[in-house]
């Protein structure tokens, strides 16, 4: 009779704790499934993917600046690929690995002022000691 006892009582008490845990969980879904939880999260949703449309935005006017700034520096004389520069059996390091020449971008006015200057003072052109 008292094992029957026991497991009643074990059974009763494993029933509450079951009850207990599946309202908890009932009441927290119902809250998250509030319309207001639901407005909150669609509100923060669409906020985020705004950011992010304006940051691609921001992203896409740049390059298109960059882009436009070369063109008009190739047109000008200013700015050339080094693809004009070499011959079909050059190869192109950067960083070590081979790149295509069209990829590397020259920048006469730099290059020339640099060297202007140090003709105009008979200076000898500085080294850089930092090394990539």
């Amino acid at each position: 009779m008292m094992k029957r006892v026991t497991w009643f009582v074990g059974g009763v008490a494993a029933g509450a704790v079951g009850v207990g845990a599946a309202k908890k969980k009932a009441k927290s879904v119902a809250n998250e499934l509030a319309p207001v939880q639901i407005a909150k999260r669609a509100t923060g949703s669409v906020s985020e993917r705004g950011h992010r449309v304006a940051d691609a935005l921001r992203e896409g006017k740049r390059a298109m600046r960059t882009k436009e700034m070369e063109l008009r520096a190739r047109l000008d004389g200013r700015a050339s690929t080094l693809a004009d520069e070499l011959t079909d059996v050059d190869t192109v390091l950067v960083d070590g690995r081979p790149v295509e020449a069209g990829q590397v971008i020259v920048l006469r006015q730099v290059r020339d002022a640099k060297q202007n200057a140090n003709h105009d003072t008979g200076a000898r052109p500085k080294r850089d000691k930092r090394r990539a």
